[in-house]
């Protein structure tokens, strides 16, 4: 058991009077006190208690992602995804854990919901804090009897589900396929960030019920999970609800190991590819690099690159691309946080409708050539504030995607240490201009880099 200060401390202090405008402030800071403990079946459990509101929030983190797929299966892990938040189980029949958690006031898609990435999937629910032990008796019931309630009919239909998903947001969306596109050329066939996590259409429709079962068996088990609770709870009252229903739960074998293929630091050449875009108004280039990964000491200096370079209208890409030159209309930049060896950044830019997309990478590629030499200090403190007031924003809810709950757990099973979070601030604000400069001049280069091209295509009657 761990105990870490008090509540959430959060501190955004303001320049006392007098102090020179050049002194900057003192910088913010999160801690999350919390309690942990494992229960003999190989369940983490973390407590985080709140009270400045009567709510409570479940957060189940399963160290199962697109990332232990194989070739040939992808796509599963999000689809179970869907199995578990739909099918029912054995003591809340379909449509059952949303009814009954609705019934107490939470809200669906915000209070009750999960996700899948490349490196974990993940369940939540916010309940009024009476309510927890409910929240508690569902999740705990889906995790040991969700296999019963699987049926063929039931597959089928939320296989279909997640193919339509993939029609909305990859295939019949302007650029939607870039993630794929980008991901393949940034991590070799093999690699289990190959693919992308909604997986291959052929994939989905080859899944049978008995894969699905083994899957489920292999990595739905609570050896394999860590069970984040925050907000307005007594601890022992609920360590006791928390083995009444978890702790009967069998552990399972340990589920096999990711895949490791290892990667160089770069790519080795430059790549690029033009995509025919039939749903595309206007040209794009999105450019990808392979960055150290998130567990890397680098991690605070990839993090924070993309916003210096990108993101606001102060950003060097945005006065250079949109502003003074006005080739794109838009410019942007962002990093998975994949955990695997080597991240993803991406910057890219959105040209004018009907505009050469072959004139908008050449400018955006001889703009990044040069970008080194931009970051500077003003805008590498811009980009800390927005980073530290995302987070501090994001650490006023319980639970949800990004909530406390979520990042205890993340901490537990990204880094084996749920106080993660509380070191991660400070990391950010060591950042350097000096720092970013040189991963910028390490990885940003022609040998590590993937271009996508897209090109608007005629639409045919069809199409449309």
């Amino acid at each position: 058991m761990r105990r870490i200060v008090p509540a959430l401390v959060l501190s955004l202090a303001a320049a006392p009077p007098g102090v020179a405008a050049a002194q900057a402030p003192p910088a913010p800071s999160v801690r999350l006190d919390y309690e942990e403990e494992t229960l003999p079946n190989g369940l983490r459990v973390i407590y985080h208690v709140d009270r400045s509101a009567p709510v409570a929030a479940t957060v189940l983190w399963y160290d199962v992602a697109s990332k232990h797929e194989q070739t040939g299966k992808t796509g599963f892990a999000h689809l179970f995804e869907h199995l578990m938040l739909f099918t029912g189980s054995r003591n809340a029949p379909e449509g059952r854990h949303f009814g009954l958690l609705e019934a107490v006031g939470s809200r669906t898609g915000t209070d009750i919901n999960g996700t899948t990435s490349w490196d974990r999937t993940n369940f939540f629910q916010q309940v009024p804090a009476h309510a927890l032990e409910l929240a508690l008796w569902l999740e705990a019931d889906r995790m040991a009897t969700l296999d019963e309630a699987l049926n063929d009919t039931k597959l089928v239909n939320q296989r279909e589900v997640v193919k339509n998903e993939r029609r909305q947001s990859n295939d019949n969306q302007p650029y939607g396929v870039w993630v794929e596109r980008m991901l393949a050329n940034l991590y070799p066939q093999d690699h289990p960030y190959h693919h992308p996590v909604i997986g291959y259409m052929q994939d989905l429709e080859n899944g049978s019920l008995q894969d699905v079962r083994d899957f489920f068996r292999t990595y739905y088990v609570p050896n394999n999970a860590v069970l984040a609770i925050a907000g307005d709870i007594d601890i022992p009252a609920t360590k006791q609800m928390v083995r009444r229903y978890f702790g009967g739960i069998a552990r399972g074998p340990a589920p096999p190991p990711v895949r490791n293929v290892p990667l160089p630091p770069r790519l080795g050449d430059s790549r690029r590819e033009v995509i025919q875009d039939r749903n595309a108004p206007s040209p794009a280039v999105y450019v990808g690099y392979r960055v150290p990964g998130a567990r890397d000491p680098q991690a605070p200096e990839v993090a924070l690159l993309s916003t210096v370079l990108a993101t606001g209208r102060s950003s060097p890409l945005y006065e250079t691309m949109v502003r003074d030159r006005q080739v794109a209309t838009s410019v942007f930049g962002f990093n998975f946080g994949l955990v695997e060896g080597a991240d993803m950044l991406v910057v890219g830019a959105v040209g004018k409708p009907g505009a050469s997309a072959d004139s908008l990478e050449a400018a955006l590629l001889a703009e990044l050539d040069g970008i080194a030499a931009r970051i500077d200090a003003e805008g590498l403190q811009r980009a800390q504030a927005a980073e530290g007031y995302s987070l501090v924003n994001q650490l006023q809810t319980m639970g949800g995607f990004g909530g406390r709950g979520d990042v205890l757990a993340q901490g537990a099973v990204f880094y084996g240490d749920a106080g993660w979070i509380n070191g991660w601030l400070p990391a950010l604000n060591g950042v350097t201009v000096a720092g970013l400069q040189a991963l910028v001049r390490d990885r940003m280069t022609a040998d590590n880099r993937a271009v996508l091209v897209f090109v608007p295509a005629p639409r045919t009657e069809g199409a449309q």
